[in-house]
């Protein structure tokens, strides 16, 4: 899709206007239809809630997250399929499965494969029919069992088991660099830091895979895709941050966060004396393994040290995170 920014006009803006008002975000200071500095300021505001880069832009990501947030849980039916059904509703059932100890995946609002076997399972338990559907009588069911569902979900402790199981080293780790490249200026900035990186962390053993090569540039999306079907252990972006303010960010959402990543975040930030803080982003929300992104104006050999050590220390001391992360 196009780009949607200040000094545009139509009805694609008057769509967008909408979604935010109908959320709490209200230009009602532009004309309707008009994207001035109220939607800009309203498009931000909701990008900075849902965990976005925060640019006061409406593109892909940021659309994709206002038609998300429009759902809510039984507004429609759920069910598997091509391209995959995704939004705050699915996000929900995510968490209500997982917090009743069936097994949904991530709490990604993307019905994939793990949820559908999630929905399975529980409509088996509660003797429900066997369709894999999201319909009235399933959330019926879930609403009888609110109370269960604030508990702790499996994504939870999912992420405690894997700090638990940590080997001793990152020798023989596959571990996914990726070098963003939202533009040609941060392309070039962030190429010869991950390769800088890999070097560092091939040295101690482990195995790496880069997102792209140098001269080419695979949206955010297609590059958490590609880190799924490699399998790997763990993803490690660098980015140039968009507010000129630096920092390392972990998965979070209104609804989850991934403690493993938090846990990286942690080391790594603390050794840069950066922020850390927990974000929505496709690199983050779509990757099944645990990942971080480090954004930094200027990422020197000696800061991208730092992150290497940071993420060998891991595994080399992981105690700390596994009692953080159990609190």
């Amino acid at each position: 899709m196009r780009l949607y920014r200040i000094g545009d006009d139509g009805e694609a803006v008057r769509d967008i206007q909408d979604r935010l008002a109908a959320l709490g975000f209200n230009p009602a200071q532009d004309s309707r239809g008009g994207f001035g500095e109220a939607t800009a300021a309203a498009v931000s505001a909701f990008q900075a809630k849902r965990g976005l880069w925060v640019d006061g832009i409406v593109g892909p990501d940021t659309w994709r997250a206002l038609v998300s947030a429009g759902y809510q849980l039984g507004s429609r039916m759920l069910y598997h399929r091509v391209p995959m059904m995704r939004g705050d509703d699915v996000a929900d059932l995510q968490r209500r499965l997982n917090s009743l100890g069936f097994d949904a995946g991530n709490v990604d609002g993307i019905f994939g494969p793990d949820t559908l076997r999630g929905l399975l399972n529980f409509q088996s338990n509660r003797g429900l029919a066997e369709d894999g559907v999201l319909g009235s009588e399933v959330v019926d069911e879930l609403s009888l069992m609110a109370r269960a569902t604030s508990k702790p979900g499996r994504e939870i402790v999912r992420d405690h088991q894997w700090l638990e199981s940590l080997p001793s080293t990152i020798a023989g780790q596959r571990i996914y660099i990726d070098p963003f490249c939202r533009d040609e200026e941060e392309a070039s900035a962030t190429w010869g830091p991950a390769i800088y990186l890999s070097t560092i962390i091939q040295a101690h053993g482990a195995q790496i895979a880069l997102s792209r090569s140098v001269d080419t540039a695979p949206p955010e999306r297609v590059r958490a895709l590609r880190a799924n079907r490699l399998g790997v252990d763990l993803v490690i972006s660098l980015c140039l941050p968009r507010d000129g303010k630096p920092g390392v960010f972990f998965f979070a959402s209104e609804l989850s966060k991934s403690h493993a990543g938090e846990s990286l975040a942690e080391r790594i930030g603390g050794l840069l004396d950066i922020p850390r803080e927990g974000r929505a982003i496709p690199i983050l929300k779509n990757t099944r393994s645990p990942a971080v992104v480090v954004a930094m104006p200027d990422p020197s050999e000696r800061a991208t040290t730092a992150i290497a050590q940071g993420l060998i220390s891991l595994f080399a001391d992981p105690a700390d995170d596994w009692v953080a992360a159990s609190d």
